[in-house]
């Protein structure tokens, strides 16, 4: 609803932060960590060996959520960290630090939301083949299996996959991710589909497994298109092109989602792939799209698209001078209304925005404060948008700031901040920013302070 004050959130509506296990935790060698394919990759050698020390310093990190008003924290496990093998005898120091990890969260009133995947895999596995082996399938549902019983007393969210088109396509198909290879479209694909059912399979095992209610759910990339103008051509086509694939690559929504939600690849997808579509049996999809609660979504920026002279545009440039991020990432707020509004009209199921958030370039002052203006203003925009969406129906439960901490930003290193808490990476000094208490009082004022002043 819509109050004298601004913008009102349903009242039920989770606001949180994100985080992942190699981007914050460091301390790859502790208590026989052995590495995934990440620690010995690029910039991850060196960033990531220590990155926002959270191993260590987490239940200070946890505190600062709860002085900050966090209802909700997603974060990832550490894969190598609870096997060091990734198959076989668990790490026992491991799997302790997840339990103080959560306790510290639940102990500050932030419920734990945990992402199973999010790109660590252990070089061990990847060593036998990784996602192109079948078996992946088998690996990643014992190793939910035994996260589940390890934590499910206390954890109700469980997030299986963090971003499939990412990781496999540019750790797999153009190589600037670790593993860092290239691999034809087809193999890569068939990957996916492994993927896929190493989603469903983890689900089977959370529900069987689980010791309180399980809330199941997925966060694939939120890939949208744009309308470039508000008429009803460029509206439609910027909807085909958001739902559907269009181009032979993996950054489209309908190929990773139509199978968790309809139990089939999409039409479209398989002409358009041909010969490269991924080999299955039918009886996959009945594991794939196994029921789940949820859909996240992980959306930062779109891509335009219109009608021109009849025919459709490819994604077009943004003017000269159009707002970016210091990624260079294109400003664009109703991301945020398509995107899910879309998206749920064609699955109907609840839809979290787990990721959404903006690099800046955030340094101290002279007096101390890390004043980062652009971020409010980025969050205001697009919470406005994420509101509306709401407002027409869309079924939208809860927002995951990205990220709670400035982290290590994959090939990028630790020069991109996304953070709502400022980090020295060489003393490891935490410094909450303008956003961090501007977002704070969003969550307690369930959104209205997103409208600007009069």
């Amino acid at each position: 609803m819509i109050s004298k004050d601004g913008y009102t959130f349903p009242e039920e509506f989770v606001w949180g932060a994100a985080t992942s296990a190699f981007q914050i935790e460091g301390s790859v060698d502790a208590d026989n960590r052995k590495p995934s394919i990440w620690d010995g990759f690029g910039l991850g050698a060196r960033d990531g060996r220590n990155a926002c020390d959270h191993f260590k310093r987490f239940a200070s990190d946890v505190a600062l959520m709860g002085d900050f008003g966090l209802q909700a924290y997603r974060f990832s496990i550490s894969w190598p960290r609870v096997l060091p093998d990734g198959v076989g005898s668990p790490c026992e120091a491991g799997l302790e630090f997840y339990d103080r990890l959560v306790d510290a969260c639940l102990e500050r009133n932030v419920e734990p939301y945990v992402t199973l995947y999010h790109w660590d895999l252990p070089i061990a596995l990847h060593a036998r083949g990784g996602w192109f082996s079948r078996d992946s399938v088998e690996w990643f549902a014992d190793y939910a299996e035994l996260m589940v019983k390890r934590l499910s007393d206390r954890v109700s969210h469980w997030i299986t996959i963090n971003e499939p088109q990412v990781f496999l396509s540019h750790g797999l198909l153009t190589g600037d991710h670790a593993p860092g290879e290239k691999h034809s479209l087809g193999e890569v694909l068939q990957a996916g589909h492994h993927v896929l059912l190493a989603h469903g399979e983890a689900v089977r095992r959370i529900r069987e497994y689980a010791r309180k209610p399980a809330i199941v759910g997925i966060a694939p990339a939120g890939c949208i298109n744009l309308p470039s103008t508000l008429d009803r051509a460029n509206i439609g086509i910027a909807r085909e092109r958001t739902m559907g694939v269009s181009r032979k690559h993996l950054f489209n929504n309908v190929w990773w989602m139509d199978p968790v939600f309809r139990g089939s690849y999409p039409e479209q997808g398989l002409r358009e792939y041909g010969k490269q579509a991924p080999l299955h049996l039918d009886s996959d999809f009945e594991i794939i799209s196994e029921p789940i609660d949820f859909l996240g979504l992980n959306i930062y920026y779109g891509h335009e698209v219109a009608i021109e002279n009849e025919k459709a545009t490819e994604t077009r440039d943004l003017p000269s001078g159009h707002p970016r991020t210091a990624f260079g990432w294109p400003v664009t707020p109703e991301v945020l209304y398509w995107g899910p509004t879309w998206i749920y009209d064609r699955y109907n199921v609840p839809i979290y925005i787990t990721e959404n958030g903006m690099s800046n370039t955030d340094w101290p002052n002279v007096e101390g404060r890390v004043e980062d203006p652009q971020r409010i203003d980025f969050l205001k925009r697009y919470l406005a948008e994420l509101h509306k969406g709401i407002t027409d129906g869309a079924d939208i439960r809860g927002y995951f700031h990205w990220s709670f901490l400035d982290n290590f930003e994959w090939d990028k290193g630790c020069r991109q901040r996304f953070g709502l808490i400022h980090v020295d990476f060489e003393t490891q000094e935490r410094t909450p920013k303008s956003s961090a208490y501007w977002y704070r009082n969003c969550i307690q004022s369930n959104g209205y302070s997103i409208l600007p002043e009069d």
